[in-house]
């Protein structure tokens, strides 16, 4: 499986110890458990700052960066070894494996960190934290400063400066090295691989949960261990509903069905809709909608590159939309008037796309001093321009209603123009019937 080296973590630690100021501290704690119910937890899921960071994978944790210090610049309080608890929970890294398996320069029990931290902190002039994400860190981090301020008529010296860390931190995420994108490039082929079997499998008759198992099952195979996100499996009419997740409805003749699916590997997401029909075969409404959606993205595509600035895309989406509904009937006037309106609006209501990475829309800000943001090389995002066509909508010919179609596919920026992760998947009109009906006649 392939996963991101040690050294990378490393690396990372160091790139953002040379931003922060001199005689500073970084404090980054780790995800919490969480509770589905009564005694049950969710599965483990890192928080994604902290995962950049270390690489550490448990619980019950807190990374701590000090630029110049003596003793070591990595310091990780985590739990420690306990035979008892690993006989039900697993095992875990302890001080040792902290050091060795992690990188850590020093390592702390996490249950001694109320008499350690204060005592790193003391003295530090700065100090970078994750402010307002985690009000119960926040509030233990005060404490700590309130022990280190009772002491001032002793000499201590608390901090006079607290800076968010999230601009420093978030702004290295936004670029993806050599290592994350060969993790992205195996989650999309797993995700491609996930669509593909789902397409193959489809049937009237089925149930959309039957698709998603589908999807699960392809991922888990892979080596992932959840879906980035909740599975959207949106047939019919629900196709209309951008964050549908019910997944229970019946698949029926006649009907489109839209996954918007991906798994996650290492912490990395992909992100991949498709839409195609049940019975293996487009009605001309749905092959019209689809071929504009297609055409837009397509569209999007040619405006992602170097130099180019982020809203650049959306614009060509927008654009080749308007067209579309045009030249179709849907809607009716001058192109510019009706983008100058928005009228596109009532079929085309959400961006192009978002940021992408170890958050399904990842961090990184889309406009710089106002302006939207210049596009630059190891920016990875996702394109996935769609119409949705209400079933409620009387304005249009009951021949459109409850048609729904979004194409999504990852893209990363080179020095060309753009890579497209996902391109595992068949995407043209002809490709996705002949892989349909491939598969009918191989199931025959």
């Amino acid at each position: 499986m392939i996963h991101i080296p040690k050294s990378e973590y490393s690396r990372r630690r160091k790139a953002l110890m040379a931003q922060m100021e001199p005689n500073s501290i970084a404090i980054l704690p780790a995800a919490a458990v969480a509770i589905r119910n009564r005694d049950v937890e969710h599965v483990y899921r890192q928080d994604s700052d902290f995962q950049y960071l270390s690489g550490f994978p448990e619980p019950q944790a807190v990374l701590v960066l000090m630029p110049g210090r003596a003793h070591g610049e990595y310091i990780l309080f985590c739990r420690e070894r306990n035979a008892e608890r690993e006989l039900w929970d697993g095992l875990r890294a302890g001080q040792e494996g902290a050091i060795r398996d992690y990188g850590a320069d020093d390592a702390f029990p996490i249950t001694d960190i109320d008499d350690i931290l204060p005592g790193l902190i003391e003295g530090r002039d700065r100090v970078y934290s994750a402010m307002g994400s985690n009000p119960e860190f926040d509030r233990h981090l005060m404490e700590w400063i309130n022990v280190i301020r009772s002491k001032a008529h002793l000499g201590a010296q608390p901090p006079n400066e607290f800076v968010a860390l999230d601009h420093l931190l978030h702004d290295m995420r936004l670029y993806k090295s050599a290592a994350e994108l060969k993790v992205m490039r195996e989650a999309a082929r797993i995700s491609a691989q996930a669509h593909i079997r789902a397409m193959q499998a489809a049937r009237p008759g089925l149930h959309e949960f039957s698709l998603e198992a589908e999807l699960d099952y392809e991922f888990r195979k892979g080596g992932a261990k959840m879906p980035a996100y909740g599975s959207i499996v949106a047939a019919g009419r629900n196709s209309c509903i951008l964050h549908y997740q019910q997944n229970d409805a019946l698949l029926k003749d006649g009907d489109l069905v839209l996954i918007d699916a991906g798994c996650e590997i290492d912490c990395y997401a992909s992100d991949i809709t498709r839409t195609w029909p049940v019975s293996g075969k487009f009605s001309p409404e749905q092959k019209a909608i689809y071929e504009v959606v297609l055409a837009a993205q397509e569209a999007a595509f040619a405006q992602i590159a170097p130099d180019k600035h982020w809203n650049q895309a959306h614009e060509a989406t927008v654009r080749v939309i308007t067209e579309g509904l045009v030249r179709l009937g849907l809607l009716e006037g001058e192109v510019d008037d009706l983008i100058a309106s928005e009228a596109y609006r009532a079929f085309y209501m959400h961006r192009a796309g978002h940021w992408l990475g170890m958050d399904v829309h990842d961090v990184g800000e889309y406009r710089v001093g106002g302006e939207w943001r210049v596009l630059e090389i190891g920016m990875t995002l996702t394109v996935e321009p769609g119409i949705y066509i209400s079933p409620n909508n009387r304005s249009v010919a009951k021949k459109w209603r409850g048609i729904g179609v979004r194409i999504e596919d990852d893209v990363v920026v080179t020095k060309t123009g753009c890579e497209i992760l996902s391109r595992g998947v068949p995407k043209t009109v002809a490709d996705i019937e002949a892989l349909m009906a491939a598969a009918r006649t191989q199931a025959a």
